[in-house]
C-alpha cells in the first residue's frame, strides 16, 4: 500500500512551514502550528504566502533543505507544494486552514491544528500517485460538472462563514439545477484508448476514493497507490436517479447502475460539448478539452499512524 513508518521522524531536525494567510483558518493558527512543531523538538522557520502560487515559488526554492515542510492553508496551498516536491522524497504535513480541506480531510489528519501537528509527527509517511491536468497536479480529483459549478458557484462569504457546509450547499443546488432542468452534457472520454461517449452532469477522476471522512465515496476499489485514476460518469436522466446515485454514494453501493460508469486508467482525454470548466483539488484551472496523466508515488505525505 505504499504506507511505511518514517525513520527520520526520531531525528526530526528542522520543519518549514509555509502558511497562506489569506486562506480561511491559515492566518488565525500560524503561531499554535509553529508553536506545536516547537513541542514536537524541531526548529521551525514560517514563510507567509502573497500570491497564488507563491507556496509553489517558495517550496521549490526551499523545501529540500528541510527535513518536513508544513503547510497551512487550503487544498490549493498544500497542492503547489505537494506538486513542486512531488519526486523529492520530502515528506509533507497539510494542516487544514482552508474551507474545504478535502486531502486533509482524505488523510484522516485533525482539524485542529494543535492536535494535528502532534499526529503527523508522531505517524507514518504515505506514498500517493498524484494526476496531472492543464499542467498541474492534484491529489484527490479533477472533475468537470456538478463539483466544477461548486467551485466556481460558491462565493467567498460564504466559505468564510460556513466553510464545507458551504460547498455542500452549493453542489446541491448545482444537482438539482443540472436534473431538474435536464442541463447534461456530452462527455468524450478517451481512457487508454477506449472511447466513451455520455450525457452526464459530471465527471470525476479520482485519485482518492472517498472525500468528507468518508462520507462520499467516488467509486469501487479507488486507491491511491497504484499508479492509476479512476474515471467516474454519472449519468442521471431524472430526479430520481439523481437521488439513487447520491444514496449509492453515501452507502458505498456501487453494483452495476445505467447512471454510474467507472473506468481504470493512466492517460485520459475528456472533451465536452459545451465547453465547461475543469477543476482539481478545488480550483479552477481552466476549460475543456484537457489530457489527464498520473504520476504513479510522487508525493510523501505525513499521516497519522495507524
Amino acid at each position: 500500500m505504499g504506507h511505511f513508518r518514517f525513520p527520520r521522524l526520531g531525528v526530526l531536525k528542522h520543519a518549514l512551514l509555509i502558511a497562506n494567510p489569506a486562506s480561511r483558518r491559515g492566518g488565525q493558527f500560524v503561531e499554535e502550528a509553529r508553536q506545536a512543531i516547537l513541542d514536537g523538538g524541531a526548529a521551525c522557520d514560517v514563510m507567509f504566502t502573497e500570491r497564488a502560487g507563491h507556496a509553489r515559488e517558495i517550496s521549490r526554492a526551499h523545501g529540500r533543505d528541510y527535513d518536513v515542510v508544513f503547510t497551512l492553508g487550503g487544498d490549493g496551498t498544500a497542492m503547489e507544494v505537494a506538486g513542486s516536491l512531488a519526486g523529492s522524497g520530502v515528506p509533507i504535513g497539510v494542516l487544514p486552514g482552508g474551507t474545504g480541506n478535502l486531502l486533509a480531510r482524505a488523510l484522516g489528519i485533525p482539524r485542529d491544528v494543535r492536535r494535528a501537528v502532534p499526529a503527523l509527527l508522531h505517524g507514518d509517511v504515505r506514498q500517493i500517485d498524484l494526476g496531472v491536468v492543464l499542467g498541474h497536479r492534484f491529489a484527490v480529483a479533477a472533475g468537470v460538472g456538478i463539483d466544477a459549478a461548486m467551485v466556481g458557484e460558491t462565493p467567498a462569504w460564504m466559505k468564510k462563514r460556513l466553510g464545507v457546509l458551504a460547498y455542500t450547499i452549493i453542489a446541491t443546488r448545482a444537482a438539482l439545477r443540472a436534473v431538474v432542468f435536464r442541463r447534461f452534457f456530452l462527455a468524450r472520454v478517451k481512457v487508454d484508448g477506449e472511447i466513451i461517449e455520455r450525457r452526464a452532469a459530471a465527471v470525476l477522476f479520482a485519485n482518492f476514493g472517498a472525500i468528507l471522512e468518508n462520507r462520499i465515496a467516488f467509486g469501487p476499489d479507488i486507491v491511491v497507490d497504484d499508479g492509476m485514476l479512476d474515471c467516474c460518469i454519472f449519468s442521471p436522466s431524472h430526479l430520481w436517479d439523481a437521488m439513487r446515485i447520491m444514496w449509492r454514494v453515501t452507502r458505498r453501493d456501487f453494483r452495476p447502475d445505467r447512471a454510474l460508469l467507472y473506468r481504470k486508467g493512466t492517460r485520459f482525454r475528456i472533451e465536452t460539448v459545451p465547453i465547461l470548466p475543469l477543476q482539481a483539488d478545488g480550483e479552477l484551472l481552466g476549460v475543456t478539452p484537457a489530457e489527464i496523466t498520473v504520476e504513479p508515488l510522487a508525493a510523501h505525505l505525513l499521516v497519522p499512524g495507524r
